[in-house]
């Protein structure tokens, strides 16, 4: 069978509880040496006994040291820990300029016509009185650009008349205007045009000449003998002429 686990407790009796002491202690100072060996690790072990004796083990040359180093990592590491002032404001800071720009957020939607129910009468007054003079600023603004665009507009036209000016004067310096002459076919020099003038007879079209000889259906003077014989085989049943049939 194994060895039991032994029950961690104060021992009672002097003599063994000096006895394990002195076991454990010596294991713990072979362990804090194997690890300093195995790892290359700086190890510093400091043991007091009930009686107040100082047992100790350092890895390196000096345990005052190790014991600075160690005081110096501990202790920054709590001050760091610890927020100081200028931390401390600048958090402060921090909260005071979100809630600005959430007041300045929930304003915007209010002037965009969003989140009005909470908002009480005398509030819906000033905002309504807000966007009123932001209205009359905008558009006297407005005017004001307007106003600004046509006196550059004047101003650009008449830098166009004056360079007008200046080209008429320039061409008048230059010699006097030589007369154009506009020669037409068969017209001459004198800028005379002729155009024919159609005569009243060709806006209409001209009769064909008709042949008289040329005939179509029966003759006129055969259906004058047929009426004046008066035969009777020249109608049918009906009455009618067999010619015209």
């Amino acid at each position: 069978m194994g060895r039991g686990r032994v029950e961690l407790m104060r021992i009672e009796n002097k003599i063994n509880r000096q006895v394990t002491f002195a076991k454990r202690r010596n294991g713990l100072l072979k362990k804090a040496y194997e690890l300093s060996v195995l790892c290359d690790a700086e190890v510093a072990l400091i043991v007091f006994s009930n009686r107040g004796r100082l047992f100790e083990f350092c890895s390196s040359s000096s345990m005052a040291k190790t014991l600075e180093r160690y005081q110096k990592c501990s202790y920054n590491a709590s001050d760091s820990m610890v927020p100081s002032k200028d931390t401390q404001h600048s958090y402060q800071e921090y909260l005071k300029l979100k809630a600005k720009v959430e007041y300045l957020q929930l304003s915007q939607r209010n002037l965009l016509g969003e989140d009005l129910v909470e908002l009480s009468s005398k509030e819906l007054e000033e905002l309504e009185l807000q966007l009123e003079m932001s209205l009359k600023h905008i558009r006297s603004t407005k005017t004001q650009l307007m106003l600004d665009q046509l006196c550059d507009l004047k101003r650009k036209e008449q830098i166009l008349h004056e360079a007008n000016r200046a080209l008429k004067r320039k061409l008048q310096e230059d010699g006097p205007e030589i007369p154009l002459e506009l020669t037409w076919p068969g017209g001459g020099a004198n800028g005379s045009c002729e155009r024919h003038q159609p005569q009243p007879d060709e806006l209409f079209f001209q009769p064909l000449p008709c042949d008289p000889s040329l005939q179509i259906g029966y003759s006129p003077i055969y259906i004058d003998q047929q009426l004046n014989t008066g035969s009777t085989s020249a109608h049918n049943i009906n009455g009618f002429f067999s010619g015209w049939m």
